[in-house]
């Protein structure tokens, strides 16, 4: 039914009213329109038939349409209400990781597509982090899932911790994730790095009284003008997590070419 009101209806007016001046005061405003609309009807009839007292009629006319009015309008201001909470929670939940509550893969691409073509665009920097929990597996299948999926939210809280409020973090799938870091040199985004993995490593993770030992390995790769989408990037990122994996895992490791070639070497000291 509310539907079918919306599309006779424009309430567009009405949902812009609402957001600028609040439901009280469009609710006030509605039901006097209602009012004087009402008592104007109620008048015009009374002088075509030429039935009634005219001042009892637009009495009685005045209160119905303020009674009606005022239901009326509550329960279209209350259902925009509810349908822009609705729009809001639904936004939320589909950009959101339902475990870890921060950014899903879906929403990171989207959302780090616009911000990597204003950076290629304009020439700033920026540059990306893809981080890996190492030996994650293990966790699960020693401890059960509930105890990995407890280690995973605190990693993505432990994450969060080190970031500005421009940086974009997500999980990027299984126990990955990835965090973009926009207006961020190569050597800003190798210390990034290293301040998420100490703070991963200095996790005091525990599971049933279990102590358990917690580390990451972190690839990273800047902006660099080879990098024609945001996908070779990403991949230029996840070579060097490979790298880190394979150099001993709980360190960083950087992607081809940062630094002039000097950041891998350094990296690896």
């Amino acid at each position: 039914m509310v539907k079918k009101l919306e599309q006779a209806v424009s309430l567009n007016p009405i949902r812009q009213a609402q957001a600028r001046f609040g439901t009280a005061p469009v609710l006030l405003v509605f039901t006097v329109l209602a009012t004087l609309l009402a008592l104007a009807a109620s008048q015009v009839l009374v002088s075509v038939l030429a039935l009634g007292d005219r001042l009892t009629a637009a009495w009685a006319a005045g209160v119905c349409a303020s009674v009606l009015a005022f239901g009326l309008g509550h329960l279209i201001l209350g259902q925009l209400a509810f349908q822009r909470q609705t729009d809001l929670d639904f936004s939320r939940h589909a950009s959101l990781d339902a475990l870890t509550g921060v950014f899903n893969r879906r929403h990171f691409l989207n959302q780090v597509e616009r911000e990597w073509s204003l950076a290629r665009r304009y020439n700033t920097d920026c540059a990306l982090l893809v981080i890996d929990i190492d030996h994650f597996k293990r966790v699960n299948d020693g401890f059960g899932h509930r105890c990995g999926d407890l280690l995973l939210r605190q990693i993505a809280d432990a994450c969060s911790e080190t970031l500005r409020q421009a940086d974009v973090l997500a999980r990027f799938g299984g126990e990955e994730f990835i965090l973009f870091l926009p207006h961020t040199d190569p050597l800003g985004a190798l210390d990034v790095a290293e301040r998420v993995r100490e703070r991963i490593e200095r996790l005091n993770f525990a599971w049933n009284g279990h102590s358990i030992p917690v580390s990451a390995s972190v690839g990273v790769a800047a902006l660099q003008p080879k990098h024609q989408a945001l996908e070779h990037l990403v991949h230029e990122a996840e070579d060097a997590l490979d790298l880190a994996k394979t150099e001993g895992r709980n360190c960083v490791r950087a992607g081809a070419g940062l630094l002039s070639g000097k950041a891998s070497s350094l990296m690896r000291n």
